[in-house]
Order: C-alpha cells, then sequence, then structure tokens
C-alpha cells in the first residue's frame, strides 16, 4: 500500500504510519524545507526506513504519481482565532488556513483526487466546529462517501472521503 502524508511537518503522522505499518510505504510533501529537515531527521532516529520526504506544495512533488490513501493534517485555524496568541510553538504557516481556516482543505479537496487510485480515500484532519463545511467542500469536488470521524473527546475532528467515478 501506498500512503501519502500532505503537509507533514515534523513528519509525526507519517513516521507513526509507516511505523504500525511496515510493509506500506509512506510518502511525505511538506513546504517547508525546514520541517522536512526535522521529519527526515525523525526518521532517522527512529530507524523508521519505508518513508520518503519531498519538498513541495501539497501534491505537486508528487504529480504523476498514485497512491492508495491520502492523509493530511494540514493549517486549519481561522486567522482571526483568538486562540493564535497561545500557540507559540508552531510556526502561523502551519496553523493558520485564510480567513475560515478552510483555504489548505479546500486546496487539498480540490487536487488530491489527481493522485488517488480509484476507491481511494482521503482523510483530513480539521476543527471540530468545521465538519459540515469541509464535507460541503469534499462534496462540492466530486467526493463520495463522505463521513466524519471523532476524536476520543467525541468532537468530529477527521473527515474521511472516498474517490469514486461518477455513476
Amino acid at each position: 500500500m501506498l500512503i501519502l502524508d500532505l503537509g507533514t511537518g515534523s513528519g509525526a503522522i507519517a513516521l507513526a504510519i509507516a511505523r504500525e505499518r511496515p510493509l506500506c510505504h509512506v510518502v511525505a510533501t511538506d513546504i517547508s524545507e525546514g520541517a522536512l529537515s526535522v521529519a527526515r531527521l525523525n526518521a532517522r532516529q527512529m530507524t523508521i526506513p519505508n518513508v520518503e520526504f519531498f519538498a513541495g506544495s501539497w501534491i505537486e512533488p508528487v504529480a504523476g504519481r498514485e497512491f492508495d490513501l491520502i492523509v493530511s493534517n494540514p493549517p486549519y485555524v481561522a486567522s482571526d482565532d483568538p486562540h493564535l496568541s497561545a500557540l507559540k510553538h508552531e510556526p502561523v504557516s502551519a496553523l493558520v488556513s485564510g480567513e475560515e481556516g478552510l483555504d489548505a482543505i479546500l486546496e487539498i479537496a480540490s487536487t488530491a483526487m489527481s493522485v488517488l487510485r480509484q476507491d481511494g480515500e482521503l482523510l483530513v484532519e480539521h476543527g471540530a466546529e468545521q465538519a459540515d463545511a469541509v464535507a460541503a467542500i469534499l462534496g462540492m469536488n466530486g467526493w463520495a462517501e463522505i463521513r466524519t470521524a471523532r476524536d476520543l473527546a467525541g468532537n468530529a475532528r477527521v473527515s474521511i472521503a472516498r474517490k469514486r467515478q461518477p455513476a
């Protein structure tokens, strides 16, 4: 199975998947060379060989490839969110995604299908109050079987959608 992690940052999600599923190959992208350096170092230190990293915006560095599954924890915080000032350990670009926090998700929803195999799935993390908006974005971009998974606190935090051919 070939898995793509969009916007990997430090590589936490990509490395967790790669470690738990050693027979899978994980490809991770990020626009930040600094973040990718950290992710590569983390992979070396954890001795995880089944992951590779590419610099570039979202799917751009993997255009032309085809994946079975795409995961992403993109920026999803609204630009005027009052909690931003308390989030000092990450760059704002890793957190904020436009006025409503949905710009990155919109870009992923509109482009990810081009690198996903038929019947493959997209999993995208979002804010607890964004599930309906994300489902609408996915639906408008041709995704099927859209559903939401809840976190341990019961909040709607991950939207899942499948690539299907139109009937």
